[in-house]
């Protein structure tokens, strides 16, 4: 098993984190006995810190707590009368919503990037994973390890030597330039007097940060905070017990280990043959049967050279047709029938004024149309570096598929890092990794992807209705957000008004921000720093 790094505590910071987390020394561990509000300002805080959540706890959090209550209270105790309740409605019942009911916050910790991928896939689950825009790789953790995966039938093997000092030396290179990056982007973006010295640090810093995530590999160790009910747990841990690669599959049992400390009936089903057994051969046999198949049919056949990075590859040519009769069957009450007759009545100028008018005076991005603009979607498909997918794929509520990681489509550079003479240094280092991935994955084919790094292209489609689209633009072209994907964004609102000609819709998309912007992070830490000086808190 992979080297878990063990927190150390003190006997006074034991006696009372047990009272609050499931357990005291395993990466996975769910919170319990806490407001949920504490709760979610804790995972909140976690997103942008470099320490465990128990360690934050401790630090941050446990001043703010009146602990002043029953120290017996145990983290496992007072789960039996509410099991026995769940398990008479259960299974006397069959209500199978239950499980919706009951929610658990959970820290995964020393996750690699492959793992939170798999663990961010469900859409009816809420996350906050580790910014590799806040945090550095260039620390060991306590047990002299650089922060990557080590999975155990690979460093057994022949590769094993190559793969950790390959491993190794990237890192060396990712702290030695991020030096150097910190170094370049504060001499070409000097602070100015609007600026306090923390907000310029942190805007440099994650410039710098930005600029050499791709040298870091997929293996990398991330922690996430996760909170869904035991029914979204429940069909997490089947796809993950289905899952080819050992890391995936050891860490559900972690998972659930501490789970059923908390919600333990809304788990039974999984460990009964004839149900969570049956699920996991029913994912893992398609998967591998299909996989199978397809190498079959399509054996010899080329494939297509240099594919656009953003192609909207399906939409509906009357989408913006649709949403209109979507708004009369809404708000006027009318047959379907009857709304495509009325909107088949309409001039352009009113088609376009009653969709503006649906969209209504929007004053910034949270005010969203409403359901109609679910009517009519896009489907996109996009090659981006690893790091931009990242974090496009936590959107949920569209369906996203994304291929295998590899390097055969291989890799961005940031104009940032040619400009700063460090070019040479990190195409060097990307291609180690390009290197070792070959080496592997002949032999260790589901754990070649820890050796890519994020600076390697992967490709994916994404599909979304209206809607959902112009919420992820409108964020995700924000002039604070990473390079990578604003192209991204802005490519998506580009061809939704002249690939797929949906004009009106496009218009509704106002905060869409094409700005060309030099420090992403200024302006947000300029207003984080306007707030903390209005709650009277000063940072140095």
């Amino acid at each position: 098993m992979h080297p878990y790094v063990v927190e150390q505590f003190s006997d006074e910071e034991r006696e009372i984190l047990r009272r609050y987390f499931t357990n005291l020394e395993g990466p996975v561990f769910a919170l319990v006995n806490l407001p949920e509000v504490v709760k979610g300002a804790l995972f909140a805080r976690y997103s942008r810190s470099s320490k465990s959540l128990r360690r934050l706890f401790l630090d941050e959090f446990v001043g703010d707590l009146d602990l002043s209550g029953d120290h017996g209270v145990d983290a496992t105790i007072g789960l039996d009368r509410a099991n026995e309740l769940y398990q008479r409605i259960f299974f006397e019942y069959g209500d199978d919503s239950v499980a919706q009911l009951g929610g658990v916050h959970l820290a995964c910790e020393q996750a690699s990037n492959v793992l939170t991928k798999v663990l961010e896939r469900g859409r009816l689950m809420s996350y906050l994973e580790q910014s590799t825009r806040y945090l550095g790789y260039d620390r060991r953790l306590a047990n002299g390890h650089y922060r990557y995966y080590r999975d155990h039938d690979l460093l057994e093997s022949r590769l094993g030597a190559r793969y950790v000092g390959d491993m190794d030396r990237m890192f060396d290179t990712y702290g030695a330039l991020l030096v150097e990056m910190t170094d370049y982007v504060g001499r070409t973006h000097p602070k100015t007097e609007r600026d306090t010295d923390f907000v310029y640090r942190q805007a440099i810093r994650a410039k710098a940060l930005d600029s050499v995530r791709g040298l870091l590999p997929a293996s990398s160790l991330s922690n996430l905070g996760i909170y869904a009910s035991g029914q979204s747990y429940e069909q997490l841990i089947l796809r993950m017990r289905a899952h080819p690669l050992a890391e995936v599959r050891s860490y559900a049992e972690m998972m659930l280990e501490e789970l059923r400390k908390v919600v333990p009936s809304f788990l039974r089903r999984l460990d009964v043959p004839e149900r969570g057994g049956a699920w996991v051969s029913y994912l893992r046999d398609t998967r591998r049967h299909t996989e199978d198949l397809v190498d079959t049919l399509f054996e010899d056949d080329p494939l297509e050279e240099d594919p656009p990075r953003v192609r909207l590859i399906d939409f509906d040519p009357e989408g913006e047709t649709r949403t209109l009769e979507a708004i009369l069957t809404e708000v006027a009450a009318v047959s379907d029938f009857d709304a495509r007759r009325r909107v088949a009545s309409l001039n352009e100028a009113e088609r376009r004024t009653l969709l503006r008018t649906y969209a209504g005076d929007r004053r910034n991005r949270r005010h969203r149309p409403g359901r109609a603009f679910e009517r009519t979607s896009y489907r996109f498909e996009l090659v981006t570096d690893y790091g931009a997918f990242r974090d496009l794929q936590r959107h949920r509520l569209l369906t996203i598929e994304w291929q295998t990681l590899g390097v055969d489509l291989g890799y961005e550079v940031p104009e940032i890092i040619d400009e700063a003479g460090v070019g040479e240094r990190y195409r060097e280092t990307v291609e180690r990794s390009g290197e070792l991935y070959q080496a592997l994955v002949g032999e260790f084919p589901h754990q070649a992807p820890y050796a890519v790094a994020l600076a390697y292209r992967i490709r994916y489609t994404m599909q979304m209705n209206a809607r959902e689209a112009l919420h992820l633009i409108e964020l995700r072209s924000s002039p604070q957000g990473h390079p990578s994907y604003r192209r991204v964004a802005h490519e998506m609102a580009r061809q939704i008004r002249d690939v797929a000609g949906h004009h009106a819709i496009a218009d509704a998309m106002k905060f869409v921000d094409f700005s060309d912007v030099d420090l992403e992070r200024l302006e947000a830490e300029r207003t984080a720093e306007r707030q903390r000086q209005f709650r009277g808190v000063v940072k140095s």
